[in-house]
Order: structure tokens, then sequence, then C-alpha cells
């Protein structure tokens, strides 16, 4: 066996060999995969094989849409038959919630490129005789569904990456992985070791020993999952004699998955009590075994599903299926270089792995050949989890997950499991007084504050909510009092050293400010493409600090030091060394007047400024910023000084009309302001050009990816992110839905919701340039009906910002 190559992929599932297949179909002949066993000797063998592309996420739906597209390719590559049957799908609604979700994935198909239709009942008991349409009340069709052959699928592409150049080892166990000086790895095996400039961990059921052997401790877990085959329904032999096959199908409250299996049928459901198997470690002898049935477990999805598709009552069990599968804290998988590593690349947790493996593998070629994936796949990226998803945590969301597989998450729904992993100090304080909390990478931080514990909840929703009122009443208080809002969960990052400024000077796109001053600032990736929205503060010569993202700080941490010169500049992502307030409204000043004895006089403190001083009687950073469009005040502190600094705001602000705001308030008022948020408006699969950001662009300057950028700039964008006031008079936009033009879908939202102060819906979204202009008409579709919209390009609050800088 080889000695070395340039990637070594630890594990001969479909996620392993898709990897391997595009690597090799990309160029990088040079890639070895290493199978304890038998290929398909994990989770692949026993999988359902049911093809589907609808996802929560509009990117990982296109990639569900490449995957099965790849088929026909793989197949013919390699010779090897992948049993494809494109029988089309069925997502059936039985109530008008889950109408509603189906009407939101239709308007997602619209923009994403996807045919996904909604078809009568009578269609439905057309093309499936065996359901039974009474139970529904919606059916949405999508013709790529169907499904395959797992075990033919996985060898199609281990061969197929053979045809190009790639190799592949079964029976060949990783017992060691130990990186060098250099960042190479030596991958130990019985037959030797492979030195690797790059390890991929795809080993599915064993990726957290895989893990564990390079200090790498994934939050994912095996669950144990069913699924049955009947014996042969009389009604499907009689189609199959005439070559007809019944379309696969999903029942989201009945909890079921079905197809035609043979001459009978597959259904499967996930249970509503997970059970995680092997939390301890997954044996390394375990193979093609399956664990011990219960149906028990699944007994009230039989009888909805008896109910629903009358034959399966009526047919007898073959077999029974019970199976690992490993999940995620959130159900997308978890891919990409792992943050604070070199050279170790995961594709872990992929559980729906024939829908989404060809995407996968595709996605992480691209990544790893290119240095970015050709779409934005923040959605399953490793770097949105960080150290606080322990393998603990990971059991719990895991099953958490499992157990709400098909079952509704609102958007203004916050799940229960895995909660309060990260406080700041204020966090009892603050739910005692009515915080509806969140979290944002792991940390709990509040929504928005109802009047007490007792008044602290809302009811899941696709429509404005019960806490709209409150909200409306935090913008208030900031539009006209004094607000403050806790800002620990924004991302920081530190810079020391004397090759600090011509270091952030080459990663940052936009001005560089001077001394005490702070500059917002783009990050650009090596095409041009947008990878961060971030304001720099000039500390001193050789000392500066990073604000952005708290979501994204694992990903911007690892773009950092990835691109960190050997000497000259050090970094420290240190978001949670740093908690903070945000003071915002007419009367900022004069609260933080009374609690520092610095001038903080407008012609003192200016906007954008930043000065290291004492807030509250404890060591601060002060920046004078705003998010929220009124003139305001960031303040910073160390967290062991964090409650000292809030009762100094409290105390200092009570006849100031200082009420605390949440975060639903904060992204009202920046709507006002036409103002993007990161990982909604401002993401990968934008530029610079296009999100309107190029205005912050230092064009005199080499930086990253101004090649790419100037070539735009030139040429022009062919869309831009717009901001428009939308006419519905009770629900708003919460992201991903189509904007029309007529009858011609031209774009689509990346967020919004209620304007509260100006008293309107509004929306932000990409549309082609033409359609930008101010005033452009424009409608945008919410749960199936479509409302008008209006292009607006000039702020609707303080347009000149004024307010803000005085």
């Amino acid at each position: 066996m080889e000695t070395h190559a340039k990637t070594v992929i630890i594990g001969g599932g479909v996620v392993g060999c898709s990897i391997l297949f595009h690597l090799a179909k990309f160029g990088w002949k040079d890639s070895i995969l290493l199978e304890r066993d038998e290929l398909t000797s994990g989770s692949s063998w026993h999988a359902a094989g049911q093809i589907h592309t609808i996802s929560s996420d509009p990117n990982i739906s296109r990639l569900q849409g490449y995957t099965i597209n790849l088929y026909k390719e793989i197949e013919k590559t390699s010779g090897h038959p992948v049993g494809l049957h494109s029988t089309g799908g069925f997502y059936l609604a039985s109530n008008q919630v889950w109408y509603d979700y189906l009407k939101r994935e239709r308007s997602k198909a619209r923009y994403m490129g996807l045919d996904q239709e909604f078809v009568g009942l009578e269609e439905v008991a057309r093309r499936h005789p065996l359901i039974d349409p009474r139970h529904y009340i919606a059916a949405l069709w999508d013709p790529l569904d169907g499904d395959i052959d797992p075990s033919g699928v996985v060898y199609a592409y281990a061969k197929a990456a053979r045809v190009h150049g790639a190799r592949f080892y079964t029976h060949t166990p990783v017992l060691a992985t130990r990186q060098r000086v250099d960042g190479s790895w030596d991958v130990e095996t019985p037959k030797g070791t492979i030195n690797a400039e790059i390890i991929v961990n795809a080993a599915g059921l064993w990726a957290r020993e895989a893990g564990r052997m390079a200090g790498v401790h994934l939050p994912v877990q095996p669950m144990e999952h069913h699924y049955l085959i009947t014996e042969d329904i009389p009604e499907i032999a009689a189609r199959m004699k005439s070559g007809e096959r019944l379309p696969a199908g999903i029942d989201y409250e009945a909890n079921i998955y079905f197809r035609q299996e043979r001459n009978g049928m597959l259904l499967g459901t996930y249970e509503p009590k997970a059970t995680p198997w092997k939390i301890a470690g997954t044996p390394m002898d375990f193979g093609h075994e399956l664990l011990q049935p219960d149906l028990d477990r699944i007994a009230d999805r039989l009888e909805l599903a008896f109910g629903r598709i009358p034959a399966l009552g009526q047919a007898g069990i073959k077999t029974v299926v019970n199976g690992p599968f490993t999940f995620g804290p959130d159900g997308n998988p978890m891919i990409g270089p792992v943050p604070g590593m070199t050279n170790y690349w995961v594709a872990v947790g992929v559980m729906a792995g024939f829908c989404q493996a060809g995407g996968v593998g595709m996605c992480l070629a691209e990544w790893m050949i290119d240095g970015e994936p050709s779409i934005d796949v923040w959605a399953m990226d490793i770097a949105r989890f960080g150290n606080f998803a322990t393998p603990d945590w990971g059991t719990v969301k895991s099953a958490e997950n499992y157990e709400r597989r098909f079952v509704m998450t609102f958007p203004n729904e916050t799940l229960p499991k895995g909660r309060r992993q990260k406080t700041t100090a204020l966090y009892d304080r603050f739910v005692t007084r009515g915080a509806v909390m969140g979290t944002s990478f792991g940390l709990e931080h509040a929504l928005w504050y109802a009047n007490g514990t007792a008044d602290a909840y809302e009811t899941p929703t696709f429509k404005r909510n019960r806490s709209h009122d409150y909200v409306a009443a935090e913008v208030h208080t900031v539009r006209h009092a004094v607000g403050a809002i806790e800002i620990a969960n924004f991302g920081k990052h530190e810079f020391r050293g004397p090759g600090a400024r011509a270091f952030l000077g080459r990663l940052l796109a936009g001005h560089l400010p001077m001394a005490g001053r702070v500059a917002l600032n783009p990050m650009l990736s090596t095409k041009g493409r947008l990878y961060g929205d971030l304001t720099v503060s000039y500390l001193d010569e050789n000392h500066y600090l990073i604000l952005g993202s708290g979501a994204a700080q694992a990903m911007h941490r690892r773009w950092f030091e990835a691109q960190l010169p050997a000497t000259g500049v050090s970094y420290r992502n240190i978001s949670d060394g740093l908690h903070g307030f945000a003071l915002s409204g007419p009367r900022s000043r004069e609260l933080l007047g009374r609690i520092t004895r610095e001038d903080v006089s407008a012609a003192s403190l200016k906007f954008r400024d930043v000065r290291q001083t004492f807030v509250g009687g404890v060591p601060a950073y002060l920046l004078r910023l705003s998010f929220s469009g009124e003139q305001g005040y960031e303040i910073y502190c160390e967290p062991q000084f964090h409650l000292t600094l809030w009762e100094h705001i409290e105390a200092a602000g009570s006849d100031l009309g200082l009420k605390q705001y949440g975060a639903r308030a904060l992204m009202s008022l920046r709507l006002e302001k036409h103002w993007g948020v990161w990982t909604l408006d401002y993401r990968p699969d934008y530029t610079a050009a296009e999100s309107g950001l190029d205005a912050f662009i230092d064009w005199r300057r080499d930086f990253i990816g101004r090649e790419s950028a100037l070539a735009e700039r030139e040429r022009g964008p062919s869309r831009r992110l717009v901001t428009m006031i939308v006419d519905t008079p009770e629900q708003d936009v919460v992201g991903d839905e189509a904007i029309m033009q007529g009858r011609k879908c031209v774009g689509h939202v990346t967020s919004g919701g209620y304007a509260h102060h100006i008293g309107c819906s509004m929306a932000m979204g990409y549309v082609p340039q033409h359609c930008s202009a101010d005033g452009a008409e424009l409608a945008v579709e919410i749960n199936g009906k479509v409302y008008r919209a209006r292009v607006v390009t000039k702020p609707q609050y303080d347009p000149s910002g004024s307010k803000m800088r005085s």
C-alpha cells in the first residue's frame, strides 16, 4: 500500500465514497479511501433508500437535487447499477399548519429552480391508488423524488472514483492518526502508515472514534431507527406487470415516509422518543448487523399509517429493520475544515446520505481544491458549532432533532433541549424579569421581554405572534428614550503585533481605522464573495479589536488562522472573554455620562470613536456605534465585571426611561435603516457589489478577493440587495420567500419583519439589477399568498444618519 497521499478519507460509506469520487473527478487523483470492513459496512447498507429534495435550508435542497441528478452519471461512469427509480413523490398535508409549510417550500422551490407543484387530491389518488385522499387537504409533487439501491450507489461512487484515478482499500481500519510538525498526518493501519497532506473524517457510525484519535470531539450521536417492509400487496403486483411503480411519499402529521419496495411497500417513521445507540462509542467490530426491533415504540405511527394507506394494514410484515443512523444536533451534516486544526476535515452527521452525499462530496472537493465551495454551505459547516457542542450536548440535541424530524418548527419557536449550555452572569436576573430567551452559538440571549415569568411565552405560529406588542414597546423606548441590550453574543477577535496592521490590510477589503477610531469592513473570499461584515477598532499601534457575527465566530477564526503569517501577528478569538451592553436612544449620552468620568460630549466622543477606559466602575472598551440607527454606544467588559456594569447602567437610567430590549426589537430597528445581517442578507452566496458593501471597500489597497471584486465592479453586478415595503396585514416574511414580478420569480427574500416605528412590514432580498430601482413594483409570496411589494432605496428612518452621529 502507498506511503503517501494528497488526501486520505476515513470511511467507506456513501459519504466517503462520494468525496473520493468528486476529488478524483475534479483533479485530485492522489486520493485514497480507507474502509475498516467492506464498503457500506456502517449505516449505508441498511438505509431505506428513499430520496427527496426538500430540506429546511435552500442550499441543502439544491444539493439534494444535485445528488439525485448525479446518479445517472456515476452509474454510467462506473458501470455499476444504482437501482434508481424516479417515481416522483408526494408531500402530504393533513392540516392547515402543514399546508402552510408546504406553501413555503413551494415558494423556495420557485427561486431554486426546483420543479415542485401542488396537485389535486384526485391526482394523488390516481397516481397512488393505495392512499386514502380523504385524510389530506393538500399535496405537493416533486418529480425528482424516488428511491435507489443503497449498496449499488456506494459501489458506483467507489468504482467511478477509481475510473477517475483514485484508490480505495477495504479491510483497512485506521488505528491512529498523528500530525507532523509540517501539518501533514500519519495515518496508521495494519497494512502500513500513510502520510497524508489532508485527512477527511467521513467515518459515519465511527466518526466519534476517528475524531478522538486526532483530539476532535464531535457532537454526533447514532440513533436507532425503524422501518418495515410489507409482504406483497396485490394492487402493487398488478401494476408492476404493466411496468408502473407507485410514487414515494411523506405524511408529516402521521410522521411517516413510504415508497414501493418490489411488490410491497416500505414504511419508515421517527419515534416520538429517540433511542440513542452506543452513547459511549460504536464498537469497532460492529458490521452488517441490525438491532432488536421494538414495534411498540412506533405502534401509534403504524396505526395512523394503516388508516391513511389501508392496504398497509391488510398486508403482512415481511421484514422489520432497526438500524443505527448518525444524527447531528440540528439534523444537518457537519462538513469542512475543523476550526483550530490544520488539514483535518470532516463530513459527519450526514443522516440523509442518499439525498445529500453527492452534494456534500461536491462541496467538500471544491472547498479543498479551490479554497471555497461554489455555494454557501453555512447550514452544513462544522464551524456553526463551537466548544459548547460537547459530546453530551450533542446526544441531547441529536435526540431532540430525531424526535422532531417530521414535527413543525415555527419561525418564532425556540427548542427546549440542551439549553443554558452557555449563559452570562445576568441570565437568571433577566429571566426572572420576563426575558424570553433564544440561543446563538450556544449562548442564551434575550429575544424580547414580557411582564414577568408567567407572561414569558408565545404560541408557535407563521403569523405575527404575541410578542408583537411587547417588541413595539421596546422599539418605542429606543426611539424616544434609552434602551439597553446585552451584546455578549457578538463575535470578538483580537489581533496584536507589529505586523497586525499590514496583515489586516491584506485580510480586509475596507478602510483601516486610524488611532482611536472604528471602521466598517467587508471581508472577501479569494473569489471575491462575502466572508465577513466586520467592525475594526484601532486600540493602539499593535492592537486591534474586530467585532462580527457571534454565530460565525468559529468560521471567522478558521479563516483568520488560515491566513495568519508565521511571525509578527498573534490572534485570539475572545468572544467569550468580552460581554457587555449597547445603549441606544436620544438619552443614551446622558445615561453614559453618569457612569463614566470620560467626556462623552459629541465633540469629544465622536461617532466611530473607540476608547479603553472605565465605565460603571469597571475596565471597558467604549465604542460609539449603534446598530439601532439611534445615538448609541457599545460597552464591552470581561465577564467578571458584567454584573457590576449592568447595575450601574440600571441605576443611572432609572429616571431616564431606561428599558431593556431584545434581539427582535434590534432586528426591527435595523430594517428601518436598511441594514443587513450576517448569515441572512450577507453570506458567501453574495458579493460585495451585490450586497452594497462595496461602498466600504478601499480600492487603493491589495486585499484578498480584490481581483474578482474589481472585475465585478467594472462589469456591474447582475443582482442587488434591495429593501421592500410589503403590503401584508398580518404576517411578515421570515426568509426564503419568492420575490415575484408578475408571474415570474425574480429573486428571494433574505430577511425581514415588522418595522414597528414606521408601522409597516419590510423585507430584504436579492433581485436582478433591473428590478432594484426606487419604487420598483414587485410582489412577495408569503404562505402561498402574493402581496404587493415596493422597492425603497433610502432608509425609512433618519436617512441622513444625523441622529446616529449627533
